[in-house]
């Protein structure tokens, strides 16, 4: 199994920044993908960003192209959302993800952590 927890949540004004970490332990070795999602209360939860384990081929959603940066640093099993330029429509519980080789699915998943952007 993966374990995965998040932090790096808060409160924010619109316009400023966070720092989401997600940081894995246990079979870290069978992870091929790590995946940021969200959920704002009464919406479904939508994928945000993904990364490859080692650090290639970040891929985000339209709606954060040019705000938020996905990076991984394997040394530390730790992979990050740099989220600039917050909206108030980014007021969501963010959750970080793992999808293995074997499965193609995300697998396993963080509790999650809360991020409330002011107007």
């Amino acid at each position: 199994q993966v374990q995965l927890v998040e932090s790096g949540g808060g409160l924010v004004q619109a316009g400023g920044s966070l720092r989401l970490s997600c940081a894995a332990s246990g079979r870290t070795f069978s992870i091929y993908t790590m995946g940021w999602f969200r959920q704002a209360p009464g919406r479904e939860r939508e994928f945000v960003a993904r990364i490859r384990w080692s650090g290639d081929s970040p891929y985000y959603a339209d709606f954060v192209k040019g705000r938020f940066t996905i990076s991984s640093d394997n040394a530390k099993n730790t992979v990050y959302l740099q989220m600039d330029i917050l909206k108030p429509e980014d007021t969501a519980v963010y959750y970080c993800a793992s999808k293995s080789r074997a499965t193609g699915t995300y697998d396993y998943w963080g509790p999650g952590t809360q991020v409330t952007v002011s107007s």
